[in-house]
């Protein structure tokens, strides 16, 4: 039997994310908070224990309504990967099942899973719609061997040019970083055509994930040309937003920022940095994650859909929409992206 539960209410769901193998930031409890506060999503998990019992599995989704891209269910939204807390191939039916049905009763669009490995019996009753490189970094060789396993040429004489620029390094959560942190967001954004995330996400990252959330920032004479967002989750770092100013890139604030995060994370005890998700359609993103050794695996999504066309904007839509925002001025992007995010999750 499936139950339904809130695991922003139930108690069971922390206690499952805080031992479950696998388990990620995205399972947390402040990630749920602020995708409500944001973007007023419904969060719901699954799971096949009773009530009144230690949860021994569950799949967390939101239900996403929107009359510009349709009703869905997502697992989870903006979240690179999001496993599900299964403990055998059965469970991962059941909740199949569960939201096969639930999807036909009634009529979303598609129910969409980010899991890192769904299980080939699994796939039989979903269907691929898109993938993407998944890129993650081991830390427990030493620093030095670490530093030997960056690339020569691209990382590691562009961090030693950042130390000899004597540029200025800050961490933290206040106001002053994420208003840095968002001013380069949207340089880097408007590079790459895309409307940046509305201000008021990273404002909720910062304040439900608490200490788990930490921005950090480069900054030459005072101005911060690099910076970026990362997230803890027990022996995981998760690189989840980079940016930078394109103008002070041979100064290496993006690298420097790199190995600043793979150091500090070593000597706190952290095993593996998590680099997130890349589109396969972006060599130079996927290039310079490559250059820092990590280890490369493919990622792919998997829907349920009624109707055979899965993704809510094809390609083509796509490169219109990056046409459009080409043009646009670049204050008026902030204002787009407010308005759009929700109905893109």
């Amino acid at each position: 039997m499936i139950y339904v539960i809130n695991p922003l209410q139930d108690r069971r769901w922390d206690e499952l994310v805080d031992r479950h193998p696998q388990a990620s930031v995205f399972h947390q409890r402040g990630w749920l908070e602020a995708l409500i506060r944001t973007y007023r999503y419904e969060p719901f998990a699954l799971t096949t224990t009773p009530p009144g019992e230690s949860l021994r599995n569950g799949i967390v989704l939101c239900r996403i309504e929107s009359w510009l891209t349709g009703a869905r269910l997502v697992s989870l939204p903006f979240a690179d990967h999001c496993e599900v807390l299964a403990s055998d191939l059965s469970d991962y039916k059941h909740f199949i099942g569960w939201l096969i049905a639930e999807c036909d009763r009634r009529g979303y669009r598609y129910v969409e899973l980010r899991s890192l490995s769904v299980p080939q019996a699994a796939q039989n009753y979903l269907r691929c719609d898109r993938s993407y490189c998944f890129h993650e970094l081991d830390l427990t060789p030493s620093v030095e061997q670490l530093f030997r396993s960056l690339h020569r040429d691209s990382i590691q004489r562009r961090i030693r040019r950042a130390e000899n620029a004597q540029l200025s390094y800050e961490q933290g959560r206040s106001e002053r970083l994420v208003s840095e942190f968002y001013r380069l967001m949207v340089m880097t954004r408007r590079r790459h055509y895309l409307p940046p995330q509305p201000r008021i996400w990273f404002n909720n990252l910062i304040e439900c994930m608490g200490r788990r959330a930490e921005l950090k920032v480069v900054r030459n004479n005072g101005v911060a040309i690099a910076a970026m967002l990362t997230l803890q989750h027990r022996s995981c770092i998760v690189y989840k937003y980079g940016c930078s100013d394109e103008k002070f890139h041979q100064l290496g604030g993006m690298p420097f920022l790199f190995w600043r995060l793979i150091k500090e994370s070593k000597a706190s005890g952290v095993e593996r940095i998590d680099l997130g998700r890349s589109d396969l359609d972006t060599p130079g993103l996927i290039a310079f994650k490559d250059r820092f050794g990590g280890i490369r695996r493919p990622l792919t999504y998997y829907r349920y859909a009624q109707s055979s066309s899965l993704s809510v904007v094809g390609r083509t839509g796509k490169r219109a929409m990056k046409q459009l925002f080409s043009v646009l001025p670049r204050d008026v992007l902030p204002i787009v992206g407010k308005l759009l995010y929700r109905h893109m999750g």
